[in-house]
């Protein structure tokens, strides 16, 4: 699973011109489902950026979670985070799980936010989405479940 996170002032998603989803303070979260990912790898996600320490504290110092601000998180399912552009000008996409399966674990994922306190808004899944953000700083994070980098 790979996310792209980024911390924001408010973001919103919108579909075919109507507003889906919308979160204030805290963070967008792109989420592309690969091959081979698991309930384990959707727990890990949910885990490392609940938890991820990208706002500032008192000292200005980037201390604290969307958690420890009581942050909301836009979660939108993006299956060309794992477009593969080595070859030629077009990405192939080989290595995106199957719908039904990212679905599946997309929302695994945003189960598990919720568990943990999380107020999350979604995008509507296989949908063209209009997203909207304020990103602030910019911060913004890459985040492998396997590792990758």
């Amino acid at each position: 699973m790979r996310a792209v996170v980024q911390r924001t002032g408010w973001s919103e998603v919108f579909v075919a011109g109507e507003l889906v989803g919308r979160a204030e303070l805290g963070l967008t979260v792109l989420l592309g489902v690969g091959r081979g990912d698991a309930e384990a790898d959707a727990c890990y996600m949910a885990d490392k950026i609940a938890n991820l320490r990208i706002f500032a504290d008192e000292a200005g110092k980037l201390n604290r979670s969307v958690l420890d601000v009581a942050g909301q998180i836009l979660a939108i399912s993006q299956f060309t985070l794992f477009g593969d552009c080595r070859k030629g000008r077009r990405p192939g996409f080989d290595l995106a799980a199957p719908a039904d399966t990212a679905k599946l674990l997309y929302e695994r994922f945003v189960q598990e936010l919720r568990c943990k306190g999380v107020v999350v808004a979604c995008g509507q899944f296989q949908a063209e989405m209009k997203v909207t953000l304020e990103n602030q700083g910019p911060v913004t994070i890459l985040i492998d479940s396997k590792k990758c980098f």
